[in-house]
């Protein structure tokens, strides 16, 4: 892929590496000063928010309101890992449909399993919170393994590679999956722009090890070795040391050229060029990041810090000044020195580490004389005390006013009186928590987005045998419901030859009978096949679908609200239930009609999405049963003995009749006979008297 410092696309157009790499390192440096500014903002921030600061000494120590803030709004904006949910668009009646949406939902809840999806959005919301924006990026990767040579390759996926010799290598899939990767705050570039949708191109820093790197670009070494480029050191002890031995390369997905572009960091020359690797809807392998304040102008976003970084500093000065204080209030003692055993005495008894102490005093007298405990004088600390008080005081308004700025205090604290009715309190949480809905809603968009994502790529990517390897599911395919409609052949071919048989013999001919198949082959020919899911899933992928998340399942759980949402429904499905039952019994007819409308609001309610099958089940066989054609009615008991003497007169008739006919079948064949028997002995007289024929 070196050769000739050049990359051949299918096209066969060929792209300059070095002219390539010059381009992109231009680019690079462009969106890192259009970042500059933030990125400079948040390494600030960020050592806030570890107090990197020497905390030992009193004069630098900081209050940590940076860090209560974050862990008071973690749990609330996001606390669980979110659950895929894939419905079909449309809800048409469509078992194909139906069946792929749900191997795609168990194939996604699978990956978010695999790809620890809970631990990259908690990494995503402590950026989103500290910095203002959370970034992931997505990709496939397969397993191989090359087809033995002796056997006949089957219809499982294969790729025809070249061996060492140039020769063909057939290799075939053994494990595909979607790996998610946290992208760090200071890792991710995009080109400048106001919205999303006009950003043309977006880039992560990867840091590779030289394993890593010589087994992605085995001959991108040289270019390393020449241009000097990869290396990255750090800034501080932690970064050097995190930095050793990797090799930084940039991964460039450009939207408007349709190629994606590695470049080692401060190389001219590109490592490679190629056509993008995923052939998603909108182009870019992550989702649009997220995002906390924004303006129209950029997309460079505002930490939430830096609105109340002001009273955060005068905090921390406030901080300072009642630890200096404090380091004043101690007891210092001021006596008369020079006055034999005196002075020694007092020394003795103020000493720290004596707590209770009895001090022998010889010269009494002389110590009485002047003045006893008056002769010992201590510095005034009332006035620092009050100080250190006024300096609370007002430190403590300022932590009330972060919290009025980041809304915390009405949010997730629950500052409420205890005065208070149990309404007013529920009506101050419902407002007050509205101040980050809309946090809670960008994280919720946010992982929707990267559910999307990885079930686009799911759709495009993953084989049949995967998809139902990893959902559970098995479906047959289309060669097995051919072969058993073959057999199903085969046996009416069989009954068709053998009443022919019965014919061409004069036996009455079998009748016909449907072909007996076991109930789990009947249970297999009902379902769709994974050849058509398959094909689904290719043509439409997600447009046919509409793939999301479960409401409020990246935030904490309220269990009563869940339990009255369960309840609701009950009481719905209850109450239509009774009402529709005695409307059932009068018109028939309407049976689908309610069967639809309880479907309809059962959709409404997320407690009855897995009951929605069932309802769906039941209500296509009440609809069935409703429209057939009823039955007669039972004959009443009189209706019976009436039925029953017209069944014995009609049956004795019939045999009467049958004797007769029996006994008129008797008299015909006596006449006959006699007949025959006259006609016989007319012809034997006749032959008696002609004379013999020699005379």
């Amino acid at each position: 892929m070196m050769d000739d410092e050049a990359t051949t696309l299918p096209g066969g157009e060929k792209y300059d590496l070095a002219k390539v790499g010059a381009h992109w390192q231009q680019e690079l440096e462009r969106g890192q000063r259009y970042f500059k500014s933030w990125i400079d903002r948040c390494t600030k921030i960020e050592k806030i928010y570890l107090q990197q600061a020497d905390q030992a000494n009193a004069a630098k120590r900081r209050f940590p309101m940076l860090w209560a803030n974050i862990s008071v709004l973690q749990p609330a904006v996001y606390a669980r890992v979110p659950q895929p949910v894939v419905e079909r668009r449309f809800k048409d009646s469509q078992p194909v449909a139906r069946m792929a949406s749900e191997l795609v939902e168990r194939n996604l809840a699978f990956t978010a399993d695999d790809a620890d999806l809970d631990s990259l959005m908690r990494a995503v919301r402590d950026d989103f919170l500290l910095c203002a924006r959370g970034t992931v990026w997505l990709r496939y990767e397969a397993d191989f393994e090359p087809l033995d040579i002796g056997v006949e390759p089957s219809n499982a996926p294969a790729l025809d590679m070249q061996g060492d010799d140039g020769s063909p290598t057939a290799e075939q899939i053994t494990d595909e999956r979607v790996c998610m990767d946290y992208v760090h705050w200071s890792d991710f570039l995009h080109s400048p722009a106001r919205r999303w949708k006009d950003v043309t191109w977006v880039a992560r820093r990867v840091p590779m090890t030289d394993e890593e790197f010589d087994k992605r670009f085995p001959e991108g070494r040289a270019s390393l070795a020449a241009n000097g480029a990869g290396s990255n050191h750090g800034t501080n002890q932690t970064e050097r040391a995190q930095n050793e031995g990797k090799t930084y390369v940039w991964e460039i997905w450009c939207k408007s050229e349709n190629y994606t572009v590695w470049i080692a960091e401060g190389s001219p020359i590109a490592l490679e060029v190629s056509e993008p690797p995923l052939k998603l809807t909108r182009f870019f392998p992550c989702p649009r990041p997220a995002f906390g304040t924004l303006s129209t102008s950029s997309l460079i976003p505002v930490p939430d810090y830096v609105y109340y970084q002001q009273q955060c500093d005068e905090i921390d000065m406030l901080t300072k000044r009642v630890n200096k204080l404090t380091d004043q209030l101690r007891l210092k003692v001021f006596y008369p020195s020079g006055d034999g055993s005196v002075s020694p005495a007092i020394e003795k008894a103020m000493r720290p580490d004596n707590d209770t102490v009895m001090v022998p005093i010889p010269e009494w007298a002389a110590f009485t004389d002047k003045g006893g405990s008056n002769a010992i004088v201590t510095l005034p600390i009332d006035e620092v005390q009050k100080v250190i008080v006024a300096c609370i005081e007002v430190r403590k308004q300022l932590v009330e006013d972060v919290y009025q700025i980041t809304g915390i205090s009405d949010i997730v604290r629950g500052d409420t009186q205890a005065s208070e009715t149990a309404t007013a309190q529920r009506i101050k949480s419902q407002w007050g928590s509205i101040r980050i809905r809309d946090r809670q809603a960008e994280l919720a968009r946010f992982a929707r987005d990267i559910v999307n994502l990885a079930g686009e790529i799911i759709c495009d990517q993953f084989q049949p045998e995967t998809l139902m390897l990893v959902s559970g599911i098995q479906l047959p395919t289309a060669a097995q419901k051919q072969q058993v409609q073959m057999q199903m052949q085969q046996q009416q071919m069989a009954q068709q030859q053998a009443a022919m048989r019965a014919q061409q013999m004069g036996q009455p001919a079998p009748p016909p009978q449907p072909p007996q198949l076991p109930p789990e082959v009947q249970k297999m020919m009902e379902q769709p096949t994974i050849d058509e899911v398959v094909q689904l899933l290719r043509n439409d992928s997600v447009r046919g679908f509409r793939i999301d998340i479960e409401t409020d399942s990246t935030i904490e759980p309220d269990e009563d609200a869940e339990k009255q949402r369960r309840m609701e429904f009950v009481q719905m499905v209850g109450g239509f239930m009774q009402q529709a039952g005695a409307i059932a019994q009068q018109t028939p007819m309407l049976v689908p009609v309610m069967v639809e409308t309880l479907l309809f609001a059962a959709r409404g309610f997320r407690a009855g999405r897995q009951l929605e099958n069932t309802l769906e089940q039941v209500g296509a066989q009440l609809s069935q049963s409703a429209t057939a054609p009823k039955p007669p009615p039972e004959p009443t008991p009189e209706q019976m003995i009436n039925l029953k003497t017209a069944q014995v007169k009609a049956g004795a008739e019939e045999k009467k009749a049958q004797l007769s006919v029996a006994q008129a079948q008797i008299e015909h064949q006596t006449t006959v006979e006699q007949a025959r028997s006259a006609m016989a002995a007319e012809a034997l007289q006749q032959f008696q008297q002609q004379p013999p024929a020699y005379q």
